[in-house]
């Protein structure tokens, strides 16, 4: 029986509507000139080249020798490079760094809080497992949404990244149960569905594009997990 769900964040929980305005409003203002449509383009293709080049079973802002900032400065930098631009001055990386650590650069999906209050009202226990550096919980408590949690795990406090099992593991220990006791929902289906799969937890593909995946939105989760419980039962939290 399903005891505790945990979730991704970037594309499940929350999004960046203003994405590539961001990255062009700060970029041209350092001198790099750049469409919003194509600086969002960058920001996912740059994401998903670094994720290719990070070390297997480590944390990519960890990792770095200057930390998350570094990490996030070096990502800006391989931007610039797709648009064969100088590097901006490191006052750029900084900005983009607080402002995407701001709620004003951020919205909730509008079925998510409604979501979250349904499954703690059913006694489930929730968490997050996501691939972000430290500023993650202090950005969900500005969004209104860390209280819905008992527990946080973004890779750079675990020192790895999803798909490695260790981070999943390191979150269902936080919520007390068993790994085939818990169910993990998110959009990247090898980070988040194979990642969990292979810890032990079932998983769900959410595809808020193409709804290619288990779900479309959030908003039939409750249901889901309420059909795969016995009649009438009710979660209690921490019991594996």
């Amino acid at each position: 029986m399903i005891r505790a769900l945990t979730f991704d964040v970037t594309g499940t929980l929350i999004h960046a509507p203003h994405l590539g305005a961001l990255y062009a409003e700060v970029l041209g203002r350092h001198g790099v000139a750049v469409e919003p449509r194509e600086a969002a383009r960058l920001v996912r293709q740059v994401w998903q080249e670094l994720a290719c080049r990070a070390e297997p079973g480590k944390d990519r802002f960890t990792a770095h020798p200057e930390g998350a900032r570094g990490w996030w400065k070096r990502f800006l930098e391989r931007i610039c490079e797709h648009l064969e631009a100088a590097p901006p001055s490191p006052f750029a990386a900084a900005e983009l760094f607080h402002r995407f650590a701001s709620p004003e650069a951020w919205e909730v999906f509008p079925e998510v809080p409604g979501v979250l209050a349904a499954l703690r009202e059913a006694g489930l226990r929730l968490g997050v497992v996501s691939n972000w550096d430290t500023r993650l919980p202090g950005l969900l408590q500005r969004l209104g949404l860390a209280s819905w949690f008992d527990t946080i795990v973004c890779s750079s406090a675990a020192g790895v990244e999803k798909p490695d099992s260790r981070i999943f593991l390191q979150a269902v220990a936080a919520l007390r149960v068993s790994p085939d006791a818990a169910l993990h929902v998110g959009d990247s289906r090898l980070e988040d569905v194979e990642g969990a799969l292979a810890a032990g937890l079932r998983a769900l593909h959410l595809d808020r594009v193409r709804g290619a995946g288990d779900l479309r939105d959030l908003s039939r989760l409750p249901a889901l997990v309420a059909a795969s419980r016995p009649a009438g039962s009710k979660a209690r939290p921490g019991l594996c």
